[in-house]
């Protein structure tokens, strides 16, 4: 929460990484990593950095002199441009580069910049500055003034503002913070858990590879396997292995790790709450919610109600389902639907009901196949042409990169957008091929906007409008008229059938009251444990406890913690409720506007020149009822949130 702070350019996919860079860069002859010079070598990233710190110390000796509104606001997004180069860049390098030199220099980076952006905002000649920008109102446009009062907004919850006791508390408090939300992602990835199963034959042969064997206990002949239970790994348990007793140890074991981020979790939920008390706020959720639609915890409370209320009925229905289903498969009548059994048994029933096989479904996503529909997408939506480009020497990572250039005819400017590709062999399943056009969604809300400042830029907007784009993408995902365009099979070239992709929405359907059920249940925690604090505080697995029997069908197995590895209560503290607006925002935006012709023209001018080229520019209340009409949202108790009904038809709920 800080007036310069990272550029958030680079969208994430297990397999690609999308990430926009400079047009100029595709037209050089030699270069460094991203199009930088700088970085032809790993050393480059120190002279990286020590460029950006110069040219931004110039920029900030410019505000200094108080020169016209306008120009400040310029300098100071040029600032928070030439910063954000540096930071995505050495983000993105840490996270794929395969050379450790470079990986290590790019650390070195990040830390020098992290102390350099404290700088900038602890900065109070900016702040100044800023605040006269703001107050003399005489600048160039609505958008200038819109940015004027973000930026002093984003620096006053830095706490700049406040006495210097005051804002020492907080900068340690920051600090403290980001030091707890290190330690509870590592001790996730040095902590995943695992179980010793013997006989290893209890494990199907297609899972025993990511098991490793063991031996055999004292008096036995047979060899057992370990299996880790990192949540990737313990979703293929639950899924695959039959002998119930093994599904049960992995699900309690995988959700009783680790241990040792209770602790981490208590102590960020204290420092959180301290600093929004500093900072005159109830709560760290009243703190988050403040600058967003929601604008309040009262607001996104009656919304989450609201919502789980709605999806209740059919949740249950859905759990009762599963349950006789579980009976007749085991010829007990009265057994119960533990929750190591739902994944097993869901599976189960949806291959029996849709006749599926996962195998068969990826023959259909070679991944060239799925660039090639992105590529159709952009073309037939927005016009625009979305092609390979060639690569200058010294600007990749890795020689599976492709580098695209996004042209339209109306404009000047030509985007290129990198993205790192697996072998042509490489084969999607379903679940992979939605997060790509969900990871492309947010790609497109950044080189479709057109924002007169970068601090407005693409997802640079409210965070409970932020993943509206990406969800209205999935959509595309499972559209058979999107589906159809590109989904070759691998050897063949048939297109994939129409019977199949039925049978996929058929299956996605079958326990989708029970999903949305499950992320109301995660918002609730977030909201819940960031909210207002108990005297003493309560512990977070009772809570937890409560909040599962309160708003899922399932029950709570005593002494789990799942929560403890929830990373999503780092990154949107008091937000994650967020998703629920934007699979809201995204169900009317859909029918209201793509439903009925999701590849003309027509709706991709509409969803550009009224949503996704404005990023942050536009009030969010304002694009919404521009693109998808005033019913899309209302306004609740001085905060706005996303009308249900959209969601509730598609899902058939009365």
């Amino acid at each position: 929460m800080a007036a310069i702070s990272h550029c958030r350019k680079i969208f994430r996919f297990n397999r690609i990484h999308f990430f926009q860079t400079s047009a100029a860069a595709a037209d050089a002859k030699e270069t460094g990593l991203y199009g930088f010079p700088h970085l032809k070598t790993p050393n480059g990233f120190q002279r990286f950095v020590d460029d950006a710190i110069e040219r931004a110390g110039e920029l900030v000796n410019h505000i200094s002199t108080m020169p016209s509104s306008a120009e400040i606001i310029r300098a100071m997004d040029e600032i928070s441009d030439t910063v954000c180069s540096v930071v995505d860049s050495a983000e993105l390098c840490r996270h794929t580069h395969p050379n450790r030199e470079f990986v290590e220099q790019a650390n070195v980076a990040s830390m020098r910049m992290d102390e350099y952006l404290h700088f900038l905002n602890t900065n109070h000649n900016l702040y100044n500055a800023v605040m006269k920008a703001e107050l003399e109102g005489n600048v160039v446009n609505k958008e200038t003034q819109r940015a004027a009062h973000y930026l002093r907004v984003d620096f006053e919850k830095g706490g700049i503002h406040l006495c210097d006791d005051k804002l020492e508390r907080v900068n340690q408090l920051n600090m403290d913070i980001a030091q707890l939300c290190r330690k509870f992602n590592a001790n996730i990835a040095d902590d995943p858990g695992y179980v010793d199963i013997h006989p290893a034959i209890r494990i199907p042969k297609r899972m025993r590879h990511i098991g490793m064997p063991i031996c055999c206990p004292a008096g036995s002949s047979t060899k057992g396997c370990r299996l880790a239970t990192d949540p990737v790994s313990l979703i293929s348990i639950l899924q695959l292995v039959s002998d119930a007793e093994v599904r049960k140890l992995a699900y309690i074991q995988g959700n009783s790790v680790p241990h040792a981020n209770l602790d981490v979790l208590d102590k960020l939920i204290a420092a959180r709450h301290e600093l929004a008390q500093i900072m005159g706020y109830k709560s760290y959720a009243e703190f988050s919610a403040s600058p967003n639609m929601a604008s309040s915890v009262d607001v996104v409370m009656s919304f989450l109600h609201e919502l789980s209320s709605m999806v209740k009925p059919k949740a249950d229905e859905e759990f009762v389902k599963l349950r006789d289903y579980k009976r007749r498969q085991m010829g007990q009548i009265f057994t119960d639907l533990e929750p190591w059994d739902e994944t097993y048994y869901s599976a189960m029933l949806k291959g029996s009901n849709f006749d599926l096989d996962s195998s068969v479904i990826a023959s259909y996503f070679p991944l060239p196949q799925c660039i090639e529909g992105l590529k159709l997408l952009v073309e037939s939506l927005f016009g625009a042409t979305f092609r390979n480009i060639p690569l200058a020497p010294g600007e990749s990572w890795h020689p599976d990169v492709l580098k695209m250039s996004l042209h339209h005819p109306e404009e000047v400017v030509a985007l290129v957008c990198n993205f790192s590709n697996n072998p042509s062999t490489v084969r999607l399943n379903h679940g992979e091929v939605e997060t790509l056009f969900h990871e492309f969604g947010h790609a497109l809300h950044s080189l479709l906007s057109r924002t007169e400042y970068q601090h407005f830029s693409g997802t640079r907007v409210a965070l409970d409008l932020a993943e509206t784009p990406s969800n209205l993408f999935e959509y595309y995902a499972w559209d058979y008229r999107v589906l159809k365009t590109f989904a070759k099979h691998y050897l063949t070239g048939e297109t994939i059938p129409k019977k199949l992709v039925d049978s996929m929405r058929g299956a996605k359907k079958m326990f989708a009251a029970t999903e949305l059920q499950r992320q109301i249940f995660y918002a609730m925690i977030d909201q819940k444990l960031f909210g207002e604090q108990d005297s003493p505080p309560r512990d977070t697995i009772s809570i937890v406890s409560d909040l599962k029997r309160q708003y899922t069908s399932y029950k709570q197995v005593e002494g789990t913690h799942w929560h403890t590895r929830f990373s999503h209560l780092l990154n949107y503290g008091g937000g994650y409720y967020s998703y629920l607006y934007a699979k809201c925002l995204a169900a009317a935006i859909w029918k209201n506007v793509c439903e009925e012709d999701p590849l003309s023209l027509k709706t991709g001018t509409a969803l550009r020149t009224k949503f996704l080229q404005h990023g942050g520019a536009v009030e969010p209340v304002e694009l919404l009822i521009d693109l998808a009409g005033e019913g899309s949202i209302r306004y609740s108790n001085g905060g706005v949130i996303p009308d249900i009904k959209a969601l509730s038809e598609e899902m058939n709920i009365p």
